[in-house]
């Protein structure tokens, strides 16, 4: 058994993914490294053959229909030898020195046969024409290089909260749980860290600066317009996790109130996004976003309104209350530096 897998769903990736295969190659045998080809038209399927063949005891080749991001992570985990398992994009890469830690630590895991269920790190923002990069770490919430539970976990302040870069989760947890991620769907990302969280027993937080997230490209994902593109998958998403648990039934309370910000979070981001298209259409279909939150689960619904961005924030009325929301999550795109 390899020590970690490492899945890195590629489409069209043929401009990029060669510079994050070869930052992950130190991680040598002990690393399995999973090129999931997801349908592209490009030199993708040939750059991720040609790396098979030049590193064969690291590197696999996968190729596949193409499915959507969520649907190659899938396709990573069902095949992953790895007692642990990465998710790195490809157009991402990530730092060797904190690697180096990353695989020391989880080798002392398993040689000292410890209960290890989700190991978090730290993650960059590799931001395009941006001086200083901006760090995402966990010091105020997460205890520092120990094993803990969520006994121990804090809270995490309003608009921070634990993204895929940040993750590695135990490959056999992902399956027990039941992981299943939509095809034909972005933003899956969010739930990929979210559902298994009631199967996390055990956690370990490693203070480096491993993941390196670059944004800049037009075309991507997480770049705004982009985004109110395709905020039919936005809140597909959204209502895929409002869906997946009854909170209110969920007894560890710090791990209950984690889901709840998790799902907050969420939610701001798909209701200021509905509100930033500026169209009729898309301001009826944040009342129907909440509508359907209500129906679903009145509980949830209730105790998700009333929280501190949710609240009488995301309801303000009438265009001066809508700008008011605007300028709140432009002020969070400042000081966490997404999109």
């Amino acid at each position: 058994m390899k020590l970690l897998t490492i899945a890195i769903p590629c489409y069209n990736s043929q401009d990029y993914m060669e510079k994050c295969v070869q930052s992950l190659l130190p991680g040598g045998d002990e690393v399995e490294i999973i090129i999931v080809d997801d349908g592209s038209k490009d030199l993708t399927p040939e750059i991720a053959d040609r790396l098979a063949k030049e590193y064969p005891t690291i590197v696999r080749a996968i190729h596949q229909e193409n499915g959507g991001h969520g649907e190659a992570v899938n396709t990573g985990i069902a095949n992953a030898s790895g007692k642990y398992f990465k998710v790195v994009d490809s157009d991402d890469w990530v730092n060797e020195s904190a690697y180096e830690q990353i695989l020391n630590l989880l080798r002392q895991v398993v040689e000292q046969e410890k209960e290890l269920d989700v190991l978090f790190s730290n993650f960059v923002y590799e931001k395009e024409g941006a001086v200083r990069k901006k760090v995402m770490h966990y010091h105020h919430a997460l205890p520092i290089g120990q094993f803990f539970t969520w006994e121990d976990v804090k809270s995490f302040r309003l608009g921070h909260y634990i993204l895929m870069h940040s993750v590695i989760y135990r490959t056999q947890m992902l399956r027990d749980c039941g992981l299943k991620l939509p095809k034909h769907t972005f933003y899956v990302d969010n739930i990929y860290v979210y559902y298994p969280l009631p199967y996390v027993k055990t956690m370990y937080y490693l203070d480096v600066n491993f993941y390196r997230y670059f944004i800049g490209r037009e075309d991507q994902s997480v770049n705004e317009k982009v985004m109110i593109s395709r905020l039919d998958q936005q809140i597909r998403v959204n209502k895929i996790m409002y869906d997946s648990y009854d909170l209110t039934k969920i007894t560890n309370k710090s791990l209950q109130t984690y889901m709840y910000h998790y799902l907050e979070i969420v939610t701001v981001v798909s209701s200021v996004l509905l509100i930033r298209a500026d169209t009729k259409e898309m301001l009826e279909k944040k009342k129907e976003l909440w509508k359907y939150m209500k129906h679903s689960n009145a509980k949830m619904y209730r105790k998700l309104r009333y929280r501190r961005f949710l609240g009488v924030s995301m309801h303000l009325p009438g265009p001066l209350g809508r700008k008011t929301i605007v300028s709140g999550y432009k002020f969070c795109q400042r000081i966490f530096g997404f999109n």
